[in-house]
């Protein structure tokens, strides 16, 4: 299997920053006077921002609009993105190793753009995608294919060689049930790590494994055109 394209989630894949979205849910909610049930964090996990937003207000009752929760989220992060969050291991050696071999790259985020921004151009990684989907902008969470198949068609690349690369187990399996070829990225703050390992095409214990990963995929395709 040739690689051709890549699509890229940030948080948990490609920056060391899920810590953060394991508080902030609460946090944010105590910071506008309310106090949070048990396991809220746990909740939001598979949520965009959006979708946060309007769990706070049926759930909670916040008369907040949405835009106003949200962007208030948002500056609580915004320091942390600017500022503070850091690459994955080995990730900046990934996307040169990928950049290099003519690879198409993008990213799909649940993070809303500006702070995606933010933190990869600091961390001198924005220049290798051509494009930044949110689940903001296309209007649905990765509950839903319709992030990845955006990306796919701005990458032009046939999505049978187009790999999604994520850390978290319900998008890895909206991908793969969209027909995408997943690479899972191993993250501690993600607990679902055997059913990742079954599910995904490439798993990754780090990122230091990419390069003799793909080596393999090099050297299966090569034996299948040999056949």
């Amino acid at each position: 299997m040739r690689i051709q394209g890549a699509i890229f989630d940030v948080d948990g894949t490609l920056l060391d920053s899920m810590a953060v979205w394991d508080t902030i849910g609460e946090t944010y909610l105590r910071s506008i006077g309310y106090e949070p049930r048990e396991n809220l964090n746990e909740v939001f996990k598979n949520m965009s921002l959006r979708q946060a937003a309007c769990y706070y207000r049926s759930e909670y009752g916040v008369t907040l609009s949405m835009e106003e929760i949200m962007n208030g989220v948002n500056a609580m992060l915004e320091q942390y993105y600017r500022y503070e969050v850091s690459l994955k291991p080995e990730a900046e050696k990934l996307l040169a190793y990928l950049c290099g071999r003519g690879v198409k790259m993008c990213i799909a985020t649940a993070t809303d753009r500006y702070l995606v921004d933010a933190a990869l151009s600091r961390l001198g990684v924005l220049s290798c995608f051509s494009g930044i989907f949110t689940c903001n902008e296309v209007g649905s969470g990765k509950d839903e294919p319709r992030i990845f198949e955006a990306a796919l068609r701005f990458l032009g690349t046939e999505k049978a060689q187009t790999f999604v690369f994520d850390d978290a187990l319900y998008a890895i399996r909206t991908a793969k049930a969209a027909g995408f070829p997943v690479a899972a990225v191993r993250d501690s703050h993600e607990k679902e790590q055997t059913a990742i390992r079954a599910m995904a095409d490439i798993y990754l214990e780090d990122l230091a494994q990419f390069e003799r990963c793909f080596l393999s995929l090099d050297k299966d395709n090569v034996q299948e055109e040999k056949e």
